[in-house]
């Protein structure tokens, strides 16, 4: 993440192009077509600053950097997993995280669901728990 910060003239300033999602005090949200157009150019010859600027950015606010950095992220990410990579989140609640290297034996695999099972029937005692103290709490507001 950039060590720059961003006045709030800055953001407005960069939130009204159109390539852009969000921008915030610490960073800025491109678009997945913005990202996957600029790759292809990179990849014909452009330069990313020449790539930045034709799209309407000014690099004395995003900094003369960062269009190298967004590219070469960007570029790996295209060459991985192609236009579905900007497309589709990897990241968050909906990754699946790192696979494993290697595959689990089924004892491994029977520990590892044995482990899951004690660990949510201990979240189930500890809501039912929760619960009781709520209706306790509550029968002692009602007198």
């Amino acid at each position: 993440m950039a060590k720059k910060l961003y006045t709030e003239y800055q953001i407005k300033e960069l939130e009204n192009n159109p390539n852009i999602i969000h921008a915030s005090d610490k960073s800025i949200t491109y678009k997945a077509e913005f990202k996957i157009k600029a790759v292809q150019e990179y990849k014909l010859g452009k330069s990313p600053s020449q790539i930045f600027l034709e799209n309407g950015f000014n690099l004395d606010i995003i900094g003369k950097k960062l269009p190298g950095r967004c590219l070469l992220r960007w570029k790996e990410t295209f060459d991985k997993y192609g236009e579905e990579g900007f497309l589709t989140e990897r990241r968050g609640k909906g990754s699946t995280g790192r696979p494993s290297s290697r595959s689990l034996s089924v004892e491994e695999q029977l520990k590892k669901a044995e482990a899951r099972i004690k660990f949510l029937e201990a979240e189930v005692d500890f809501l039912k728990k929760l619960e009781e103290l709520e209706r306790q709490v509550l029968k002692k507001k009602r007198f």
